[in-house]
């Protein structure tokens, strides 16, 4: 129990997992993975000694359900952003955006969520071109759509996915993400290779990582 809520533990073994991980899934269970010649019980005594983190994940999920209203503070453009909320507008930052309301349960996320995509659409897909010009990579296609656990993808055939809430990142962090992906394309893995060629692209990487990682739970 954690902040007076039990949470239902799933446990799957995996057989390339070098370590215990837990995550907190949408539904709010508890999922662990167990390498494949590791103990249970050891997994259960792990989880038992993240009840911080646990707690700081739980009360991130609950904000992240909670309706948003006048005051809610998302990033947009790398910055802390709180929405200003009117009987049929919603400012977000400089952006003025029309909310409608019928028949949706959380219609001000629905409008600002819808808006942003659309940005990021406009946005991402020439910037990603350029980068890809600048670097002399080619690329198939380029895609922006709504991934719920990764910030970017690149399959074999060129076609290099994006998450929309990049942009809500600094755009020094976005262009890491988009450079990450890139770079794939001459290394389809992450072994030192591939370090080398995104840090010959972009030199700022272990910073744009370190705010990922401070920060990217917060959107994602």
């Amino acid at each position: 129990m954690v902040d007076g809520h039990t949470f239902e533990v799933e446990i799957a073994r995996h057989r390339r997992a070098r370590r215990y991980v837990l995550r907190l899934t949408s539904e709010g269970a508890l999922r662990l993975t167990v390498p494949a010649r590791a103990s249970i019980s050891g997994g259960l005594r792990f989880a038992e000694r993240q009840h911080d983190w646990i707690a700081r994940e739980w009360r991130r999920q609950q904000e992240r359900a909670a309706r948003w209203t006048d005051g809610t503070v998302l990033w947009f453009r790398g910055e802390r952003v709180a929405l200003e909320v009117s009987d049929r507008d919603v400012r977000c930052g400089a952006e003025s955006i029309r909310v409608r309301r019928a028949g949706d349960e959380d219609p001000v996320r629905t409008a600002v969520e819808t808006h942003l995509r659309d940005v990021a659409a406009a946005e991402l897909t020439p910037r990603a071109l350029a980068l890809a010009a600048d670097c002399r990579v080619s690329v198939a296609r380029i895609a922006v759509r709504n991934q719920r656990s990764r910030w970017g993808a690149c399959s074999s055939q060129g076609t290099i996915t994006l998450n929309w809430r990049l942009i809500q990142m600094p755009p020094s962090v976005s262009d890491y993400v988009i450079f990450h992906e890139l770079m794939h394309r001459r290394q389809p893995n992450h072994s030192r290779k591939f370090w080398r060629e995104v840090d010959s692209v972009c030199t700022w990487w272990k910073e744009a990582e370190r705010w990922l990682r401070k920060h990217g739970r917060e959107i994602l």
